[in-house]
């Protein structure tokens, strides 16, 4: 029996569990094309949340519209509680993008000191950040002399300087070796233990298991959203790629 899908899926959560994202029948066009399909979606506080789909699917336009970049044709989103792209939000969120936002062209303690300025951050909040993505031997390295990985990491460093409540990372780990991405997702694990709500994308599938909640999405529209395990029960697979497999056939 193929899987039920929903048209606009919700997570049901425990009366204990608080959303940091509500997202009520967004759609988007651009040139003329809907790139986002009447999508409802709540994100879980202080969770790894993936959104898994491929190139295409409308992902990075979501995230678009949740840090306020993107102005939807109709819906609304709102994160803890106000519109997004509320003046009030904008230390509230970070937002890393697939392109490194750091000047090459400085240092990494550079890069970091000039952010820290525009949002207010002392530098022992600098020192603190510098520790947690594990580049105190890089700071006075330019940022154009790094690896792509290291490049990676400042950018969530200059992102984090303002000690977000939302992080919203746009394929982080594009590109990278295994070992750095292992890293990293360590790293978003342990922000989310601080009480961060993460939603980081990505095409690749294996990267499903490291997340506490999935978004599938396709063409536009979300396939099915729920734990790893449960999205593999639901569809009687092994692995989150199978399943995806399984849910693209039950939509077609």
């Amino acid at each position: 029996m193929r899987p039920k899908i929903r048209e606009n899926p919700l997570w049901v959560y425990d009366e204990a569990m608080k959303s940091a994202v509500e997202i009520e029948h967004v759609s988007v066009a651009l040139g003329g094309h809907e790139v986002l399909q009447n999508i409802s979606l709540n994100l879980p506080e202080g969770q790894v949340t993936g959104l898994l789909g491929p190139s295409g699917a409308g992902k990075t336009t979501l995230m678009r519209v949740l840090v306020g970049l993107q102005r939807p044709k109709s819906g609304f989103v709102k994160i803890f509680g106000s519109l997004a792209g509320s003046k009030q939000l904008r230390p509230q969120i970070g937002y890393v993008t697939q392109t490194p936002s750091v000047y090459p062209d400085l240092t990494v303690g550079e890069n970091l000191r000039y952010f820290a300025a525009m949002v207010g951050a002392n530098d022992e909040r600098v020192d603190d950040i510098v520790d947690l993505v594990r580049l105190g031997e890089q700071t006075k390295q330019l940022v154009s002399s790094l690896s792509g990985g290291q490049r990676a990491r400042v950018s969530l460093a200059a992102a984090l300087l303002s000690s977000p409540k939302l992080l919203v990372l746009d394929e982080p780990t594009v590109g990278l070796d295994p070992v750095l991405r292992q890293e990293l997702w360590e790293q978003f694990h342990e922000l989310a233990k601080g009480g961060t709500t993460l939603l980081v994308s990505s095409h690749v599938m294996d990267e499903a298991n490291r997340c506490d909640n999935l978004v599938l999405m396709r063409e536009g529209g979300i396939l099915a959203t729920g734990a790893p395990a449960e999205l593999m029960a639901q569809t009687k697979t092994d692995d989150i790629e199978s399943a995806f497999l399984s849910l693209v056939g039950a939509k077609i």
